[in-house]
């Protein structure tokens, strides 16, 4: 049997539907953001942004909002909506994420039995540490600069991406 090659343009998007609705939430402060070493779930022992998947019937701000007060014990305000993600791997869920950025928070950010807080300059992100295709998105939306990515993963390793500058409206 030939192997198939698989690319983002030879997934049908127009049908695709996401197992899994996810956030995740980048707070700034002072030239720095705010990210989380991961210790249990989806991405443990990678760095990332707090967040994670919907209860039900929740909207996307009160997912972001609950995820980060409980992975950080603190609550973030004013949250802008920032990217549109989708992710494809025949191995794993497909996974829709909901991404906001924001300046403000009240709290302390505080370890908690899911992650570890972690300031980082924004000029300096540890990529090295991340998913594979934070690279593509992530210094864009802590710019404000809105984006919808789609991308295909087999297993940890990034195949193919997209990335396309949007008005975001979620």
């Amino acid at each position: 049997m030939k192997n198939q090659t698989v690319t983002i343009s030879s997934i049908d998007w127009v049908h695709w539907q996401p197992d899994l609705l996810t956030t995740l939430v980048f707070i700034r402060q002072q030239q720095q953001v705010l990210l989380i070493h991961k210790k249990t779930g989806l991405g443990a022992g990678k760095i990332l942004g707090p967040g994670g998947k919907f209860e039900p019937f929740e909207t996307p701000l009160a997912c972001a909002i609950r995820e980060t007060e409980e992975e950080l014990e603190i609550t973030p305000h004013d949250l802008q909506p920032m990217a549109e993600l989708f992710f494809h791997d025949l191995a794993h869920p497909k996974i829709k994420v909901y991404v906001y950025v924001t300046d403000h928070f009240t709290g302390t950010p505080t370890e908690t039995r899911e992650a570890a807080p972690l300031w980082c300059p924004i000029q300096d992100l540890p990529l090295d540490q991340m998913w594979a295709d934070d690279q593509f998105w992530l210094p864009q939306i802590l710019q404000n600069e809105p984006i919808r990515g789609w991308f295909y993963f087999d297993g940890e390793r990034l195949v193919d991406h997209h990335i396309e500058s949007i008005a975001v409206s979620f």
